[in-house]
């Protein structure tokens, strides 16, 4: 017998938002040192990360790495009449973010206006989720915007989900339209998948 989804996603979250802020930063600075020293991390030009909102990995000390080495940042605008999300460059995480869609910091209008970037020049997408499995598997939110993102915009990068550890389930039963990871990272090790 199988839970359905959005039990599994109700009852992971549970588990991810019960650790303490300081076990989230902790462990994020492992996750986030891990992918900064993947080889395709290393030699990426253009990079594109979700910004964390609640209990997820934090990623804005990742995201000022990046840009201190001279990285391209992209980050996600969410366009929900269109259900999709754009790529919009950022220089400055303390200045260029601001609450957007449901309260998820997303860059400001001026940005959007003028530092759109083409999802194909991409090479990293880092993706959030709620659950995890271990064949790559990735349950999001429920809106499938990374999923629509992965399938059409950004085919070629590398897809890297953060997750911790207790995020992890042995198997997530996957839609057709579910999009499966090339890797998770989580604060314990590093899960390497190759898609077809």
């Amino acid at each position: 017998m199988s839970i359905d989804s959005q039990t599994l996603r109700t009852t992971i979250l549970a588990r991810r938002d019960a650790l303490s802020l300081v076990e989230q930063t902790e462990k994020s600075e492992k996750i986030t040192d891990a992918l900064l020293k993947l080889p395709e991390m290393e030699q990426a030009s253009t990079v594109f990360a979700y910004v964390h909102f609640r209990s997820e990995v934090q990623t804005i000390p990742f995201l000022r790495k990046c840009i201190q080495q001279g990285k391209t940042v992209t980050v996600p605008v969410t366009l929900v009449r269109e259900k999709k999300l754009r790529a919009i460059r950022i220089t400055d995480p303390d200045t260029d973010l601001e609450p957007g869609y449901c309260g998820i910091p997303e860059p400001i209008p001026e940005l959007c206006r003028t530092m759109d970037t083409d999802p194909a020049s991409i090479d990293v997408v880092v993706v959030p989720g709620s659950v995890f499995d271990r064949r790559g598997g990735r349950l999001g939110y429920g809106g499938g915007y990374y999923d629509r993102f992965l399938f059409n915009d950004a085919r070629r990068a590398l897809r890297v989900a953060l997750a911790y550890e207790r995020q992890l389930v042995e198997t997530i039963e996957l839609q057709p339209h579910d999009q499966l990871m090339d890797r998770l990272i989580t604060e314990k090790t590093i899960y390497s998948w190759t898609r077809e």
